[in-house]
């Protein structure tokens, strides 16, 4: 015996409510404070936001990063910066059409400058469309040096120039 129509669309839509519901929660909630111990070995930065990541390509950095990224940012956006199956972006795919496409360098830097911009605006402010909290605002939780070292961290994580990119990723 089958259920109705009516009563197989109603339970799909509770169905998916909740999972958006449970996903809309994630966001809304008040993000977690990174432990103190991991912020005491990051360089200070002082109070002036910087316009670059201060940290690329430092490695120890990065390790502090990976830290404060899977304490802080891999419930929504997946650990170890992979976003499969998870509701936030790939962050490990938010340089990659610099790095592959743009052959110049003042162009390339001037990308990742701009990559760098977005990444730093989106943390402290959060994402917010139509009226909903797709991400929390981190201003008032992660510090300048924190946020960049998360960066740094990402960026480590990047794919590199022949290997696969995940499906759905531009490059």
């Amino acid at each position: 015996m089958t259920l109705p129509l009516i009563k197989r669309l109603q339970a799909l839509a509770a169905t998916v409510l909740l999972g958006l519901g449970c996903s809309l929660s994630l966001a809304t909630e008040a993000p977690p404070t990174p432990p103190a111990a991991l912020l005491k070995d990051l360089p200070p930065l002082g109070e002036t936001w910087r316009v670059d990541n201060p940290y690329r390509g430092d490695a120890r950095v990065a390790a502090i990063g990976r830290s404060l990224y899977n304490e802080s940012c891999a419930r929504c956006h997946g650990p170890e910066g992979d976003a499969t199956r998870y509701v936030g972006n790939d962050l490990r795919m938010l340089d990659i059409y610099c790095h592959r496409r743009i052959e110049d360098p003042a162009v390339r830097a001037h990308c990742v400058r701009d990559n760098d911009d977005f990444f730093k605006l989106s943390v402290l402010e959060g994402k917010r469309r139509a009226g909903v909290t797709h991400m929390p605002a981190w201003k008032d939780v992660l510090s300048q040096e924190a946020i960049w070292a998360i960066r740094t961290f990402l960026e480590s994580r990047r794919p590199a120039k022949g290997d696969k990119l995940p499906s759905g990723a531009g490059g």
